[in-house]
């Protein structure tokens, strides 16, 4: 994978991570939060689409497909957050991700990875489930790792559709990610506009709320454009670093338990990062 690609990915590690440690902190949000986050994000792209681009009536599929997938991934990730750990439910949600992503762009795509590429991502999902084997309780541990699990199969979903966006489509990354927060907001709207409890969580939340619609989608938008440039079978994986800066902030943050086990699943991690980089 290319350096620029590389860079593209670290970036986004961190603002992955950062945006999801603001979004376990509210835990009772649900899909108010989520509405929230959408439409201020929607609000910031939009323009900078506008300005910079003509839309086309060929985008309306692509970007709403990408709506759809993205709100059912933000739904089952606020849920899981509202009922395990963040660092049970993140990494199997990343984890699982990836591998299937992997997978599938390899049987659809017809993409043929680099041995070593295929290996460190092997090496990612392997350190992924280290990390999320440890949790704070029994019955957490089982919530998280279900909601985990579902989180992980919608991120493959939008991974693979996006993929095709930015690249058969030829949607620009900022194009695709504003039609989709539009998206999520206008398919929520019905719902969360008419709650009294609106109010109040925009207030008690609000930097919760800015955080994750700035940092969600540029992070996103790095992903997308590091596609671009990258197989997406390489790509998906590599940016799972992000599970070892949220186990770090889980850990030191939060104070959730198992820091060895969670270090430990770092390093293996980081070294299946390294040996994609390298491919």
């Amino acid at each position: 994978m290319s350096p620029v690609a590389v860079l593209l990915v670290v970036a986004a590690a961190f603002a992955h991570a950062g945006w999801n440690l603001a979004a376990k902190r509210v835990r009772d949000g649900g899909a108010l939060f989520v509405w929230l986050n959408a439409t201020v994000s929607a609000a910031l792209l939009v323009p900078v689409v506008l300005s910079t681009a003509t839309p086309s009536w060929d985008w309306v599929v692509p970007l709403a497909g990408s709506g759809v997938l993205h709100l059912g991934y933000f739904l089952l990730l606020q849920r899981g957050y509202a009922t395990g750990d963040l660092s049970v439910v993140y990494p199997l949600a990343r984890g699982t991700g990836p591998l299937l992503t992997v997978v599938a762009a390899v049987a659809v795509f017809g993409e043929r990875p680099h041995p070593l590429g295929l290996v460190g991502a092997v090496a990612v999902v392997v350190g992924v489930l280290v990390i999320g084997s440890g949790g704070s309780g029994q019955g957490s541990r089982v919530a998280g790792a279900v909601y985990g699990l579902a989180t992980g199969a919608m991120i493959a979903g939008y991974t693979l559709w996006d993929a095709h966006a930015v690249t058969a489509a030829a949607i620009a990354p900022v194009a695709l990610m504003a039609g989709s927060s539009v998206t999520e907001s206008v398919l929520l709207a019905p719902y969360a506009l008419t709650r009294p409890q609106l109010k109040d969580l925009a207030r008690k939340y609000w930097r919760e709320v800015c955080l994750v619609a700035v940092l969600s989608p540029a992070a996103y938008v790095l992903v997308l454009f590091a596609m671009k440039i990258a197989p997406v079978s390489l790509v998906a994986p590599a940016r799972e670093l992000s599970i070892v800066i949220g186990s770090v902030l889980a850990w030191l943050v939060l104070g959730e338990p198992n820091p060895v086990r969670r270090l430990s699943g770092a390093v293996i991690v980081v070294a299946g990062v390294a040996a994609i980089a390298l491919a």
